[in-house]
C-alpha cells in the first residue's frame, strides 16, 4: 500500500468519535454485571451471566471501536472513499449500541426472544457497515497486505455475526444441531477472522508509525494473513466433519500464527527509534504478552485436552484474550488517535500554530497513566478470580472503574478539541 496518508479525505471528526466516546462504557457495564453476578458469573464460560459479559465486551466495546477506527482509517490509510461516513455513523452508532444491550439483556434473562431481536439488529447494521466499508476497500488503487486483512476481516466480522445470529435462531426454535460446535466456529471467526485479523492489519501501520519501530516484514505480513484463513477454515471443519485431528491442527495453526504476530511485535517494539515510553506503548506491549501467553495457554489445551474441561481455565482465557488482548490493544490505540484527531481537525481549521495544542496537550500523560494502573490492577484480579471466584466481585468493580476511567479520558480529550475549536472561530482566526 501506498505509504502517504490522505489525511484531506479524514471523514468529520463526529463520526468516528461517537464510536469512540460509547465504547469504554460498555466495560464499565460488564464489569458491574460481574460486580453484581460475583462467583455465579465465573462458574462456566456458558453461564448467563459470563455469556453477558462477554458479548458486552465484543459487540460493545470492541465492535464500537473497531467500527469507528475503520471509519477513520479505511480514507487515511486506504485512500478509500466511505460513503457518508457521518451519516452512517449517526444511525449505525446507537443501533449497534441497543443490539448489544439486547443482547446481554437476552443472556441474563434467559429470553431467545431478546437474542433474536439483538441478531436482526445485529445484521441490519453490521450488514451496511460492512458493504459500505468493503466497496471503498475493493475500489480503492491502494496496494498491500494491509489492505487485505482489512477486506478479509470485513468477511469475518460478517460471518461471526451471521453464525452468532444462526444460534440465536437456533436457541429460539430449538432446533437439534452441534450446538457447542457451531459456538466455537462463532467464536474463531468473531475473535480470529475479525477482531485478530483487523488488529494485525492496524498494528503493521500503526506500530511502526506511532511507536517509531522498524517496519514489519513484508514477507511476514503476506503470509501472516492466508496462514490465519487457512487455520480458521481448518478450525470450522468441525461443523462437516468428525475428525479431531484436522480441527487440532487448525488450532495449532491458528496458535502458532497468534504467537509469532505477538513476538514478532514486541521484537520491533524492542527495536524503536525513540525510547520514549508512553500510554500507547504500553497498553500495547501489555496486549502482545497476553496474546503470547493466550497462545501458549491454548497450545497446551490442544496437547492436554483436559485442560480445556476445566471451568477455571477457560475463564482466565476469555480474561486473557478479552481483557488482556483486546481490551488492552484498543486502550493504547483510542490514547493515539484521539488526541490526533482533535489536533488534525483543529489544524485543517486553518488557525495559527500557536492558537492549536500539541497532542500531550489534548489529554494529559499523567491520567491514561492513571487508567495504566486501574487497567493492570483490574486484569490481575480477573486472572486471580478465575481461580479464586471470591474475587470476582472485587475485579469487576475495579475493571468498571478502569473503563469508566478511560471514558472519562476520551470524553476530557473531546471536551478540549470542543473549547479550542469555539476559541479560534470567536477570535476569527479560522479559515473561510
Amino acid at each position: 500500500m501506498h505509504p502517504e496518508l490522505s489525511f484531506a479525505q479524514a471523514p468529520p471528526l463526529a463520526a468516528p468519535l461517537r464510536f469512540f466516546l460509547a465504547a469504554p462504557w460498555f466495560g464499565v457495564l460488564a464489569g458491574l454485571l460481574l460486580a453484581w453476578g460475583g462467583e455465579e458469573a465465573f462458574a462456566s464460560r456458558w453461564s448467563p451471566l459470563a455469556l453477558a459479559v462477554t458479548h458486552l465486551m465484543t459487540t460493545g466495546f470492541m465492535l464500537q471501536v473497531m467500527c469507528g477506527a475503520l471509519l477513520q482509517f479505511v480514507p487515511v490509510t486506504a485512500g478509500a472513499n466511505v460513503w457518508r461516513p457521518e451519516l452512517l455513523a449517526q444511525w449505525l452508532q446507537p443501533l449497534l449500541a441497543v443490539a448489544s444491550l439486547l443482547l446481554a439483556a437476552g443472556f441474563v434473562v434467559g429470553s431467545p426472544l431478546l437474542l433474536v431481536a439483538a441478531a436482526g439488529l445485529f445484521i441490519l447494521g453490521t450488514g451496511a457497515f460492512a458493504g459500505v466499508i468493503a466497496a471503498a476497500l475493493w475500489r480503492t488503487v491502494a496496494t498491500g497486505m494491509m489492505l487485505w486483512a482489512l477486506r478479509y476481516a470485513i468477511f469475518g466480522l460478517v460471518l461471526a455475526v451471521a453464525l452468532g445470529a444462526l444460534l440465536a435462531v437456533i436457541l429460539f426454535w430449538g432446533v437439534d444441531v452441534p450446538f457447542f460446535s457451531l459456538i466455537e466456529v462463532h467464536q474463531a471467526w468473531g475473535l480470529g477472522g475479525w477482531a485478530l485479523l483487523l488488529l494485525a492489519g492496524v498494528s503493521w501501520q500503526v506500530v511502526p508509525m506511532f511507536q517509531l519501530t522498524p517496519p514489519y516484514p513484508a514477507g511476514f505480513t503476506r503470509n501472516f494473513v492466508w496462514i490465519l484463513l487457512v487455520a480458521l477454515v481448518l478450525v470450522s471443519l468441525r461443523l462437516v466433519m468428525d475428525t479431531a485431528g484436522w480441527v487440532a491442527a487448525g488450532d495449532l495453526v491458528l496458535l502458532s500464527i497468534v504467537a509469532s504476530h505477538a513476538m514478532l511485535t514486541l521484537w520491533l517494539q524492542q527495536r524503536r527509534r525513540r525510547k520514549l515510553v508512553d500510554a500507547t506503548f504500553t497498553f500495547f506491549r501489555l496486549a502482545m504478552f497476553c496474546l503470547l501467553g493466550f497462545a501458549l495457554a491454548g497450545g497446551a489445551a490442544v496437547f492436554f485436552p483436559a485442560l480445556g474441561g476445566i471451568p477455571n481455565f477457560a475463564i482466565g482465557m476469555g480474561v486473557l484474550v478479552l481483557g488482556g488482548v483486546f481490551t488492552s490493544a484498543l486502550s493504547g490505540m483510542l490514547y493515539k488517535i484521539v488526541p490526533f484527531l482533535g489536533w488534525l481537525h483543529l489544524q485543517r481549521l486553518g488557525a495559527p500554530l500557536s492558537a492549536v495544542p500539541n497532542m500531550k496537550g489534548m489529554l494529559a500523560e499523567m491520567a491514561m497513566r492513571r487508567h495504566w494502573v486501574l487497567h493492570l490492577s483490574a486484569l490481575v484480579l480477573l486472572l486471580a478470580a478465575a481461580w479464586l471466584p471470591w474475587l470476582v466481585r472485587l475485579a469487576g468493580l475495579v475493571f468498571a472503574a478502569s473503563c469508566a476511567a478511560l471514558g472519562w479520558n476520551l470524553i476530557t480529550a473531546a471536551r478540549r478539541y470542543t473549547l479550542f475549536r469555539d476559541r479560534i472561530h470567536a477570535s476569527g482566526l479560522h479559515r473561510g
